[in-house]
């Protein structure tokens, strides 16, 4: 039988109650992705060039630390990762996470929230963080916990 994890990232809460509502939908496990050093709302001020997230956004190779980690990734055939969208992409903590596991002969489907922008390139961009034979579904954005949105997601993926 299938098992599904679905891990989130979430700066403001909103990735993790879409998170939370996916988990409950698909059955599936729920693991949130909670950097070592939490952001605070200076951290994420994109107006400023010296924030945090815009530092680390501006650097292909920044790499935040998780806490904590998947106790059994290998248990798992499907990876629901979400991710707000950060300038365009996701944040860099999710090519962190994406690149502590392997994830051959999984499927990944991503989805983000926005408040902005669409899915964009940030799906395809992960691509290059995962090694091996991985399946990816195509990107959606959902930015409530709408259970109809979720289903119709899970439907074209799975």
């Amino acid at each position: 039988m299938a098992k599904t994890l679905v891990a989130v990232f979430s700066a403001s809460g909103v990735t993790k109650r879409v998170g939370e509502k996916i988990a409950q939908v698909a059955g599936a496990d729920f693991y949130e992705i909670v950097p070592k050093e939490k952001y605070t709302g200076a951290d994420l001020n994109y107006m400023n060039n010296r924030s945090r997230s815009s530092v680390e956004m501006n650097d292909p190779s920044a790499r935040p630390e998780i806490a904590g980690s998947v106790a059994d990734m290998n248990s798992y055939d499907t990876v629901i990762i979400g991710f707000p969208i950060w300038w365009g992409v996701a944040p860099r903590i999710i090519e962190t996470f994406l690149e502590s596991y392997d994830f051959s002969g999984k499927t990944i489907i991503p989805f983000v929230t926005s408040g902005g922008s669409g899915v964009g390139r940030s799906d395809t961009a992960l691509h290059k963080n995962v090694s091996g034979s991985v399946k990816w579904a195509k990107g959606v954005q959902i930015n409530r916990p709408d259970e109809a949105a979720i289903r119709r997601m899970l439907e074209k993926a799975l």
